[in-house]
Formats: C-alpha cells, structure tokens, sequence
C-alpha cells in the first residue's frame, strides 16, 4: 500500500468559512491484481477543509505511488480516502474514482467521510 507519509498539508487560509475544494486527476494509474494489466482512472478529491489543506504537490507524488500497485478499485478508493482524511482531517471529504471501460463493464467507486455542511454547494 502507499506510503501516505508523503503528503503534505498547509494551514487552511480561511479557516472560518466552510468552501468546497476540488482537484481533479486524470492520469491515474493502478495495476489489476488479477491479471497484471494496467488500470486507468480519473478521480476527482472534494472536501470541506477543517484546519488545513492537501498541498497538490505530494498529491501527486502519492497517487503516482500506486502506478505499480495490484489492488483493486474498491480498495485503492478507500485507500486514498484514508489516506487524505489521516493527514488532513477535512470536516467532510468524498474521493471518486471513474474507470476506463474493461471487458464492457465501466465502474464508478465512491467514498465519503462525514457529512457535508448544510449550505454547500454541489460539486461537479
């Protein structure tokens, strides 16, 4: 599994304000642990920060980690979600991971911590 010690945070700016923050990836690239081949995904980090903030950078750095990982949708999801919520402890958080089609079948995973405050605007 990857090493979530890479990631970085900085103190939230506007800490005093629920706002919605969303990055978006579109290269991210796990290995099927079935068969060996590469799977391909866009994800898409929505939160309402606590505290502090993800810095983008180690981000990055982290998610490359699972270029040569086996695991599967579900768990690589949850994963970063972990991962994402341990470091930056957001006051609600939700990772979504949207496969490339394989053998027919395209699969959407979702997972969210918290909920999110009354008020916020719906992410796209």
């Amino acid at each position: 599994m990857a090493d979530r010690s890479i990631l970085e945070t900085f103190p939230n700016p506007k800490s005093s304000r629920d706002y919605l923050i969303e990055h978006h990836v579109h290269e991210f690239t796990s290995v099927c642990p079935k068969t060996g081949q590469p799977d391909y995904a866009t994800l898409r980090v929505a939160y309402v920060a606590n505290e502090s903030c993800v810095e983008l950078k180690s981000l990055k750095l982290y998610l490359q980690l699972f270029r040569n990982e086996g695991i599967f949708y579900e768990d690589v999801t949850n994963a970063i979600l972990d991962a994402l919520v341990a470091v930056c402890r957001p006051t609600w958080m939700i990772v979504e991971s949207t496969w490339t089609v394989r053998g027919g079948i395209h699969s959407v995973i979702t997972a969210q911590h918290g909920q999110p405050p009354a008020g916020m605007p719906r992410s796209s």
